[in-house]
């Protein structure tokens, strides 16, 4: 008796969930794969986490979107796991799920002062100005002088956007409410703190480089802030991205003060640990931050010597942290679903039948989009030894027909956005774009996306 046609649910539409599908599609296993988005449209992180004056990497969209107009993967978007369906709903249907729901709030900072007014956490409004359709549709844009903590890409894309001309933003994907809101912005300097030197931050050469061609933008460094022990020199020696992010910072020192003459700076701080926000009527006034010194292995500890530094808003992008799931076991120190090389496991430790974990909400928000190939690859593996492994005992789901949750959620009121549903939004946001030169003009209302999707709504 040959067995049926393997069920496989994935939950999370970004490049995780899309790396996992596909490969588990090119498996030997005769399988059926459902691909779950709790928004209505799919691509995750590359389309709300990516800066729009990124359109190299929102290329990477290009080859996700390939995968999914194939066809053997079926998306069902706008489907919110926890609220519109749960683990149980899921046992009807699926043999398997795999859950790729990654890491979209902030990770926390635990300092005072950080609850004031106009502090903010850097994956909010990362959000807003992607077009994410569940944040607010504005930003208090109010402060000339901002302090950014954090360092890594997000923090130089947050000091970018914030000092970058609205004008300089037209030929990308930006909404036009962000565009209203950045055209209105007063900013005048931008500080990004790092706690360790020059070496240490994890800054994309490209990423860097890129930051000094932003148009009337002074991008400024302190030389007294350039410091290099030994693990500092082992890095630069043993990492040719290291010794390129270096370079570049070192370049910056050298500029003469008459080369400075753009309206608006960034200014890039190491070996400053911050370690209160400072407050005045419930606002931010300052941040205050401790000089630190490196120790000879790349680490870093304090002097006891603090500075304040009068800003008016702070923003910290110290990393991304996962969203616990509704009956699916969550690590709240690390943000992850525990589970071992993907396979989610309980309280005790032991595996979770038939669910899987791929993507940051597997091994927390580290790497770079692509690195997500070689984990999917990794839980795939393992989902396939266990089918092996079980037989037929592995296919446990009661309702085999595909129609049986599209027509479960159809119950519940759910407008679920299929593969044809996104490609009208597509189609609708290029049309936006097209009359400007621009690729896209981005929808960012829930309720518009779902209508356009479903052919509820003709342009103009």
């Amino acid at each position: 008796m040959s067995t049926p046609t393997l069920r496989v649910a994935v939950v999370g539409a970004g490049p995780a969930g899309i790396y996992a599908s596909d490969i588990l599609s090119k498996t030997d296993l005769d399988v059926s794969i459902d691909l779950f988005e709790r928004l209505p449209a799919p691509f995750g992180l590359v389309r709300y986490g990516v800066a729009p004056d990124h359109p190299r990497i929102k290329q990477i969209i290009v080859a996700l979107h390939k995968v999914l107009e194939r066809g053997d993967i079926r998306l069902l978007a706008n489907v919110d796991y926890g609220t519109d369906l749960k683990l149980d709903d899921l046992r009807q249907f699926y043999d398997a799920v795999i859950f790729s729901t990654g890491s979209i709030r902030d990770a926390a900072l635990p300092i005072p002062g950080i609850d004031l007014e106009g502090s903010f956490g850097a994956a909010d409004f990362v959000s807003w100005y992607d077009g994410h359709p569940d944040v607010p549709r504005t930003w208090p844009l109010e402060h000339r002088t901002v302090a950014v903590i954090g360092a890594g890409n997000v923090a130089l894309d947050v000091a970018r956007i914030l000092a970058k001309h609205a004008d300089d933003l037209l030929p990308t994907e930006v909404p036009g409410n962000v565009y209203d809101i950045l055209k209105t912005n007063p900013i005048s300097d931008v500080h990004v703190f790092a706690r360790r030197g020059p070496a240490q931050v994890k800054f994309s050469p490209l990423e860097l480089r890129e930051l000094g061609h932003v148009p009337d933008v002074d991008v400024i460094v302190y030389p007294e802030d350039f410091e290099f022990d030994e693990g500092s020199m082992a890095a630069i020696h043993s990492s040719n991205q290291t010794k390129q992010v270096v370079k570049t910072l070192t370049d910056w020192t050298l500029k003469e003060p008459e080369e400075l003459t753009a309206s608006r700076r960034i200014h890039l701080h190491f070996l400053h640990k911050p370690v209160e926000v400072l407050g005045e009527d419930g606002k931010v006034v300052a941040l205050r931050t401790e000089r630190t010194a490196l120790n000879g292995d790349g680490n870093v500890t304090g002097t006891g010597v603090l500075h304040d530094w009068p800003v008016e808003a702070v923003y910290r992008a110290v990393g991304y942290f996962g969203s616990p799931l509704v009956d699916i076991p969550f690590d709240d120190v690390a943000g992850v679903i525990p589970n071992r090389e993907g396979r989610v496991v309980d309280v005790d430790g032991q595996p979770l039948a038939g669910v899987y974990a791929t993507g940051w909400i597997k091994r927390g928000p580290v790497g770079l989009i692509g690195h997500t190939k070689s984990d999917a690859s990794e839980t795939i593996r393992h989902l396939s030894e266990d089918v092996e492994a079980g037989g037929e005992a592995f296919y446990t789901a009661a309702e085999r027909d595909p129609a049986a949750v599209t027509e479960f959620l159809a119950a519940r009121g759910v407008d679920v956005i299929e593969w044809s549903g996104w490609q009208l939004l597509d189609a609708y946001e290029r049309s936006l774009g097209e009359p400007h030169g621009r690729e896209r003009v981005k929808v960012v209302p829930r309720e518009e996306m779902v209508d356009i999707s479903l052919g509820r709504t003709a342009k103009g």
